[in-house]
């Protein structure tokens, strides 16, 4: 089993490849986190079942901030949290490149789904967005329909295995009448 001191090489190595997949075998994300600040190459990284949870996130939101060639990161099962994901989404709105934002699993509730609703009003290069089971409840699909109705960009939107009930699929349906980019 390869150690964290093994994986920043490792990183370094994979600047010429266009994806690099971390997962299983990263338990910390600050070495890579400053790797990925400077790297101009890499546009997906996969960092899923590391359990980085909320301070992991915190870290990696920074290095979102100033890498300009990630497009995707898939960041599932990572018990990020409602914490973790506030300064992500804070970064989403000034982010240029992100096109794929894969959350599933992370348990971000109503409160994360209210930062990304926040981000999704100016951000406008996010295409795609999993939540897959989050606990999203009916407060958090309102806040995210509600900025649905004036993004231009999302096309895909995954809210499997969240109690959204029947306020938020009703807003859901409200959404999608005005919104003619969102197609899944």
């Amino acid at each position: 089993m390869q150690t964290l001191v093994s994986l920043v090489p490792c990183f370094r190595c994979h600047r010429r490849s266009e994806t690099t997949e971390l997962s299983h075998w990263l338990r910390h994300s600050r070495p890579t986190y400053e790797e990925l600040k400077t790297n101009s190459i890499l546009t997906t990284l996969i960092l899923a079942c590391n359990s980085i949870r909320s301070k992991g996130a915190k870290a990696w939101s920074k290095a979102l901030k100033t890498n300009s060639t990630l497009t995707t990161l898939r960041s599932w099962n990572n018990s990020i949290w409602q914490k973790g994901l506030q300064p992500l989404s804070k970064k989403l709105w000034t982010k240029s490149t992100l096109t794929t934002l894969d959350l599933q699993n992370n348990l971000i509730g109503d409160i994360g789904a209210k930062a990304l609703a926040e981000a999704l009003n100016t951000n406008s290069t996010l295409i795609n967005l999993d939540l897959w089971g989050n606990s999203i409840v009916s407060k958090g699909v309102l806040a995210l329909s509600k900025a649905l109705k004036t993004n231009s960009t999302l096309t895909t939107l995954d809210m499997w295995d969240n109690s959204i009930g029947s306020k938020g699929a009703q807003a859901l349906a409200q959404a999608l009448k005005t919104n003619s980019t969102l197609i899944t």
